[in-house]
C-alpha cells in the first residue's frame, strides 16, 4: 500500500531547541502508536502531521494534501484530539462546538447544526445539544472533542495522550470509541498496553526513531529501556 502520511527530510526547531533534524517517515497502517519519553518529539510529530506547526525544512503530506499550506484540505483529511479537552473547546454549548468545524468546511449555519445533531444522535447523546460544555465531566468533554473531530469526517484522527486526565471508566470508554473508528488512527501514549494491538508502533527518542515495527517487537524493547532508565536515574 502506498504511504498515506509522508514526512520527508523534516527539520523542526521550537523555542530554540532542535526537535527533528531530517526526519523521514512513511505511514500507511490503519492503527499506529507512538511511544517515547517526555521531550522525545511525540506531540511535535502529530502537530506536524496535522499542519499545526511549520517545519524549518522538509514537507509533510497526508493523502497527498500539503497540510501546512492547504488548510481546507487538511480539515477534510486530518483531525486531532489533544490530551486536555479544555485546551480544545472554544464554544459554550455542545452544539456550537460540534457545528464550528462544519462551518469552517463551508457549510451554512443550518447545515452545520443539522450535521452536529446527527453526530450527537449517532453517539446516543442527542440530549447534549444545549448542554454547557463546562458542566460536563472531563470524560464527557473529551467525547465532545472527539465528536467535533468526527463530524468533519477526516480520513485520519490523531490522538495526543487522550487518556492522561481521565479516570479508568472514562479512559476505557474513549479507548472503545477509538477502537471502533473507521478512520486511520495515530495515537501517542506512555502506556504500551494501549497500543499492543495496533498495526505498528514508532518509538521516538530525542527526535529520532529508536525503533519502528510491530508492537510485539518494539514494545518489549521500549519497556525494557524505560525500566533501565528508571533504575539508573534518581527520583
Amino acid at each position: 500500500m502506498a504511504a498515506r502520511i509522508g514526512i520527508e527530510a523534516v527539520r523542526l526547531t521550537r523555542e530554540g531547541r532542535p526537535v527533528f533534524d531530517g526526519l523521514d517517515l512513511q505511514i500507511s497502517e490503519r492503527r499506529v502508536g507512538i511511544v517515547g519519553r517526555n521531550g522525545s518529539g511525540k506531540s511535535s510529530l502529530i502537530r506536524l502531521i496535522a499542519g499545526l506547526v511549520a517545519p524549518q525544512a522538509g514537507q509533510v503530506r497526508v493523502d497527498g494534501v500539503d497540510v501546512l499550506r492547504d488548510r481546507a484540505g487538511a480539515l477534510a483529511t486530518v483531525g486531532i484530539l489533544f490530551q486536555n479537552p479544555d485546551h480544545q473547546i472554544i464554544f459554550p454549548t455542545v452544539i456550537e462546538e460540534l457545528a464550528f468545524g462544519l462551518e469552517q468546511q463551508g457549510q451554512s449555519r443550518a447545515q452545520a447544526r443539522a450535521g452536529a445533531q446527527a453526530v450527537l444522535a449517532r453517539f446516543g447523546h442527542a440530549d447534549w445539544a444545549d448542554r454547557l460544555c463546562h458542566t460536563l465531566s472531563q470524560g464527557q468533554r473529551q467525547l465532545v472533542c472527539l465528536m467535533a473531530v468526527l463530524a468533519m469526517e477526516p480520513a485520519w484522527v490523531l490522538f495526543d495522550e487522550p487518556f492522561n486526565s481521565l479516570d479508568i471508566p472514562a479512559a476505557l470508554r474513549i479507548e472503545a470509541q477509538i477502537a471502533a473508528l473507521a478512520q486511520s488512527v495515530v495515537l501517542i501514549t506512555h502506556d504500551p498496553a494501549r497500543v499492543a494491538g495496533f498495526d505498528r508502533v514508532i518509538w521516538l527518542e530525542a527526535g529520532r526513531v529508536a525503533a519502528d515495527g510491530p508492537p510485539d517487537r518494539v514494545l518489549p524493547a521500549y519497556s525494557a529501556e524505560m525500566a533501565r532508565i528508571a533504575r539508573a536515574e534518581p527520583c
